[in-house]
């Protein structure tokens, strides 16, 4: 076996390859030198900078795994890898404790001013009262996102007597207990933090997940860490809150734009930059590159990596039949997600009807997917799907049975919260996706790709108009609307197709309307 090595991987790696394969290093290879010579390997590893795009993929007729040394996936083509054949890998892991313990530094450094001390001090000032420090113990940290870094940064600041708090729809109670940590609202976490750091992956939902409404319920102590992703603040409102004193400080280690020599946070001194260095150990570059290591030497030997993010080819017989299904399963986990509440705990999946069986493997992956979608760094597959859930502390339960009365299959998906249960079920009718029950009440909704909104509600006259003139005073236009009741005049459920999204303010307008008790806007 033949392995290539594009950029910098650390030694303890590539040792551990060279046990096992040919290995070859191969650095600042331009795109066509790479294409030429790729035919040749087995496995290909890189990190951020070579683009293992389409044509070079096609071009590795050998390859059976790209490997990331690192987490993000940006600079490889996956969907061409998998229509290839081709396993990708990477290391989702390797950088935790690194950008733990980066975090609790920057937290530390932010409580005494210790980057503005040193520079005083160096310039030939000898000033302390300048600088008076809090101290961490009895204060609260908030944390944003209780995933592989959240849940280290944790352990870590039990160690200096925090309370420690955190919001994570989606690690169960259960799991937060465990790190000792106490799981509150979004709204909570602001209010009371004296400390507050941020582990979110970016997605169009968390891209500046702190901004200026946000940062109006802080309190005016408060201090911002961000080693996560920079699009997670909008950096200008931070600027601006804490140049007026609403908040007392950050230390930011990721920018908007990177790499950046120039940004409106560097003109603050009670803001304390570095340049990406979460990551930047030795330690943890060691590990990433055995992780990899380890996981291209077990695709090569035929079996399953531990974080592919890539579903292993499912065979062409079966595929025809489980793929409409795992876009059925990928879209009830992404409609459960949006209209559940509380914090999870499980997760049940009924295969009824035809579908049953079949090895569901990669439907419960899907759902899970759809669950997990821009919540978790890595991507749910079938060979991660149990393992991310099980990490998060969520329970899943499968049930089949080859009977369906209405359909010939049916995937019905039951979310367990400590503020309810939300269920959700699909079929596939004519070649298309379509959701069949939600909670008590059984429509037929196509997802489009666009929005919907959905409202709890007692039918009665009025209503319906009442919703119409909102979104009619808005601009808004209704595609198509459902309507499912239970009885006349009885709990009812409408489902608005809308070309337009629905601002929050008509959204609570709608919930003003006498008998309206929910109104969710979804995207599907």
């Amino acid at each position: 076996m033949k392995i290539l090595i594009t950029e910098p991987v650390a030694n303890e790696g590539i040792e551990a390859l060279k046990h096992q394969a040919e290995v070859d290093v191969k650095l600042g290879l331009k795109p066509e030198e790479l294409k030429e010579i790729i035919s040749d390997y087995e496995a290909l590893i890189v990190r951020s900078e070579t683009k293992a795009t389409a044509d070079i993929i096609q071009a590795g007729r050998k390859l059976q795994v790209i490997a990331r040394a690192g987490v993000g996936l940006d600079n490889i083509d996956v969907a061409a890898a998998t229509r290839q054949g081709i396993v990708v890998v990477n290391a989702p892991t390797g950088n935790t404790i690194a950008a733990a313990e980066h975090t609790i530094a920057l937290m530390l450094a932010l409580a005494r001013h210790i980057p503005q001390a040193n520079t005083k001090l160096k310039s030939g000032v000898w000033q302390r009262s300048e600088y008076m420090g809090v101290e961490l113990k009895n204060k609260t940290l908030g944390i944003i996102g209780l995933g592989n870094v959240g849940s280290e940064v944790a352990r870590r600041a039990q160690a200096f007597e925090m309370r420690l708090i955190a919001y994570d729809p989606f690690v169960s109670v259960d799991y937060a207990r465990g790190v000792k940590v106490e799981l509150v609202s979004f709204d909570q976490l602001l209010r009371e933090s004296d400390f507050i750091t941020l582990h979110l992956p970016l997605t169009s939902d968390t891209r500046r997940f702190i901004g200026a409404k946000e940062l109006s319920k802080v309190k005016s102590t408060v201090r911002i860490i961000n080693c996560a992703r920079g699009e997670l603040i909008d950096e200008e409102a931070l600027f601006k809150a804490v140049e007026a004193g609403k908040v007392a400080g950050a230390a930011i280690d990721v920018f908007t734009t990177e790499p950046v020599t120039d940004s409106i946070l560097f003109k603050s001194d009670k803001i304390i930059v570095t340049p990406h260095l979460g990551a930047a150990t030795s330690e943890a570059q060691a590990t990433v590159a055995l992780e990899v290591a380890e996981q291209v030497m077990a695709v090569l030997r035929g079996q399953p990596a531990r974080y592919a993010v890539n579903a292993p080819q499912i065979p062409s017989e079966l595929l025809t039949v489980l793929a409409p299904f795992m876009q059925v399963a990928s879209t009830l986990g992404s409609l459960a997600r949006q209209l559940m509440e509380g914090q999870i705990n499980s997760i049940r999946i009924k295969y009824s009807g035809e579908i049953a069986n079949y090895d569901t493997s990669a439907i419960k992956a899907s759902v899970i997917g759809g669950l997990l979608e821009g919540i978790s760094e890595e991507r749910v597959n079938i060979v991660n799907a149990t393992m991310i859930a099980t990490q998060r502390g969520i329970k899943i339960i499968e049930q089949k049975e080859t009977t369906c009365e209405n359909y010939a299959s049916l995937i019905t998906v039951e979310v367990v919260t400590d503020a309810g249960i939300t269920v959700v079920a699909g079929t596939v009718l004519r070649g298309e996706t379509h959701i069949v029950r939600v909670n008590d009440f059984w429509p037929d909704i196509i997802p489009t790709g666009g929005y919907f909104l959905f409202s709890d509600h007692r039918d009665r006259p009025g209503l319906i108009g009442a919703v119409g003139t909102i979104t009619g005073k808005a601009d808004i236009n209704i595609s198509s609307m459902q309507l499912a009741r239970l009885q006349p005049r009885g709990p009812a459920l409408m489902i608005l197709a809308l070309d337009e999204p629905l601002p929050e303010e008509q959204k609570q307008e709608i919930l003003a309307i006498p008998d309206v008790y929910t109104a969710k806007l979804v995207k599907l």
